[in-house]
């Protein structure tokens, strides 16, 4: 059975779906958004259990378990037959990698990463951190080009990784206001788009209108990391699709995503996926 694409790709102004690869109850999608402020969201269905991992832009997402602003690292979670709804109240565009699974095969998956067929996702969404990091790399780095065997082997760890992440968890994103929700999407695309310069807490907090504490409470309880943290992951996911992509050094690999200096890459790339970069440019 080929899982069909979410509904969202139905109406007009919905995000533009590239098929990446498909199998047996299991299809990979890119999905590039381009709706912005002025574009009113539409109320959507996940057709199958759909997880996405956020790697361009930010926008708001409401589904039955709860409401999250998603950003790059992030992994929106969708519910078999759940409704949501997507946005862009405060910036323009966004770039997804979605994994869309039969019910009866995510269930095979859950009965072992989380001991019950009947798991569903508690939060709408799982925030950025070192845990996923290497799986949302692979995805977005493996596309349509690889061995079918070895895409599905990859989605099915990254699925349970998911699971296991989220397995007896609360909702993983307390509520955050409307204001600091928008005043917090201008911080994470400033951070997006300026992540191989040396930023601050200063310049941050003054980009989100907020003093310096409320924005590190703010920014780690809606994120779920702190600017820092989230800054390193988006330094090394993109070092990491570098290595995988061309044959540049790690040098200047490292110093182009931000970092001061090849030893501390090495030490933070090693410590966050299990290995050197060029090991993992090896096995990649």
């Amino acid at each position: 059975m080929e899982v069909e694409v979410d509904s969202r790709a139905a109406h007009a102004g919905a995000p533009a779906a590239r098929r990446l690869a498909v199998g047996p109850g299991w299809s990979v999608h890119e999905y590039v958004c381009e709706a912005g402020p002025g574009d009113r969201p539409f109320e959507e269905r996940h057709d199958c259990v759909s997880i996405a991992a956020v790697v361009a832009g930010s926008f708001n997402y409401a589904s039955d378990q709860g409401k999250a602003l998603l950003h790059p690292g992030a992994v929106l979670l969708g519910n078999f037959g759940a409704c949501y709804e997507c946005g862009h109240d405060h910036a323009v565009g966004d770039r997804c990698i979605g994994v869309q699974f039969a019910p009866d095969y995510f269930a095979e998956i859950a009965a072992t990463a989380a001991g019950s067929s009947k798991f569903r996702f508690p939060a709408a969404m799982l925030p950025s951190g070192r845990e996923m990091l290497p799986h949302t790399v692979m995805l977005e780095a493996g596309g349509g080009n690889r061995d079918r065997l070895k895409t599905e082997e990859d989605l099915v760890g990254f699925v349970a990784a998911v699971v296991r992440a989220l397995s007896g968890a609360a909702a993983m994103a307390p509520r955050v206001s409307a204001q600091d929700s928008r005043r917090l999407s201008r911080a994470l695309r400033y951070i997006e788009n300026h992540s191989e310069q040396a930023l601050d807490l200063d310049q941050l907090a003054s980009i989100a209108a907020m003093s310096k504490f409320h924005f590190l409470r703010t920014f780690r309880r809606s994120v779920g990391a702190t600017p820092y943290q989230y800054l390193l992951g988006i330094r090394l996911r993109r070092a990491a699709l570098r290595l995988l992509a061309t044959r540049d050094a790690v040098s200047a690999i490292a110093f182009e995503a931000g970092f001061g200096d090849l030893s501390t890459f090495n030490g933070t790339f090693r410590a966050r996926f299990g290995m050197t970069p060029m090991a993992f440019r090896r096995a990649g």
